[in-house]
């Protein structure tokens, strides 16, 4: 069987190696950085955050990263965005000009404002640059983690975009490919600034009429971000945009939605971020997109807004007041 190496045994990281190991053809090598997890994880073939899934038996589980990726056929890093230029320096000299290099994390790094892939390609010095691929779209760990269909995007050099297509393909777990690996990860990136500004609105109890404006204004600023970075407009009606807002903005599983919620209800920051066991990406990204934007002189009220409940104590219904009373003008 090949083996394929995922870095990371958060939920993502977890239901990725479950669907390749659903395919049977596959041997799964997971890393995790704290040895008595790893341990643990292989110990008891569950994972504490995908409670109830058995890891299968072709899912092997280990702290130890010395020769993990040889006569791999990919490797799949599955990490924060914050903490992922970190976690490609370990891995750097074990990638070769035929290992493919997935990255699966949805954000922004806030220091150099890049996206994830440019972070990787930064870290191992552009070799291997044409191998990376990224996939993205509207994919909750829990529902992949239970073979719910699901449908996702990777994107990347088409040749090394295909291969990853088959490797992940499957009857619950359709893959397609789009070339524009900037709009793919920008999609994925700012639709959880405004999923937690969604969070918000159901917080203070607003409707639906509410939840939908801010998905269909929050399309805009998306592709107005995409444009000014270089993205296809169209990748934001596909997959990695619109599809990932929707789910991201409406779904019981999503945790920048949660926050955002919370957030509206009136907690703090501080007390919601430590009640949580998962990351929220939104709540880094919205820092990182914010400082872009205004650096290359877009307007993104809705982002703007968020931005400002997070990291100015800005009052939800302050920020509400200030959407609905700006300047009035045409929708496009």
């Amino acid at each position: 069987m090949e083996k394929i190496v995922v870095v990371g045994c958060g939920s993502w990281g977890t239901a990725l190696a479950l669907t390749l190991a659903r395919k049977k053809c596959y041997e799964i090598h997971m890393w995790e950085h704290k040895k008595e997890v790893a341990e643990k994880l292989q110990r008891t073939r569950e994972n504490r955050l995908l409670k109830g899934v058995t890891l299968p038996e072709n899912i092997y589980i280990t702290s130890d990263k010395e020769n993990l990726l040889k006569d791999a056929k990919a490797v799949i890093f599955s990490i924060p965005s914050q903490a992922l230029r970190s976690v490609v320096s370990v891995f750097a000299d074990q990638l070769r000009s035929d290992l493919i290099i997935v990255n699966t994390g949805k954000g922004l790094e806030i220091s150099s404002e890049m996206r994830l892939s440019e972070v990787i390609k930064d870290e191992i010095l552009g070799k291997y640059h044409k191998n990376i691929v990224v996939l993205s779209g509207p994919t909750h760990a829990e529902e992949v983690a239970n073979d719910l269909p699901t449908t996702i995007v990777a994107s990347g050099q088409l040749e090394k975009a295909k291969i990853i297509q088959e490797i992940f393909n499957s009857q619950k777990f359709r893959v397609y490919v789009n070339e524009d690996m900037i709009g793919v990860e920008l999609g994925g990136a700012v639709k959880n600034c405004i999923a937690l500004g969604a969070g918000i609105a159901d917080g203070l109890k607003f409707g639906d009429n509410t939840k939908a404006a801010l998905i269909t204004r929050g399309i805009r600023e998306m592709i107005r971000f995409g444009e000014a970075c270089g993205a296809n407009p169209k990748t934001f009606n596909g997959l990695s945009g619109i599809g990932d807002l929707i789910v991201t903005c409406a779904s019981k599983h999503s945790r920048n939605r949660h926050v955002g919620e919370k957030l509206g209800q009136g907690k703090t920051l501080k007390e919601i971020l430590e009640e949580m066991e998962m990351v929220a990406e939104g709540v880094p990204t919205v820092k990182a997109v914010h400082k872009k934007a205004e650096k290359l002189n877009v307007s993104m009220p809705i982002t703007e807004a968020v931005y400002k409940i997070l990291y100015e104590d800005k009052k939800a219904t302050e920020m509400v007041e200030y959407l609905m009373s700006r300047e009035l003008k045409e929708e496009f």
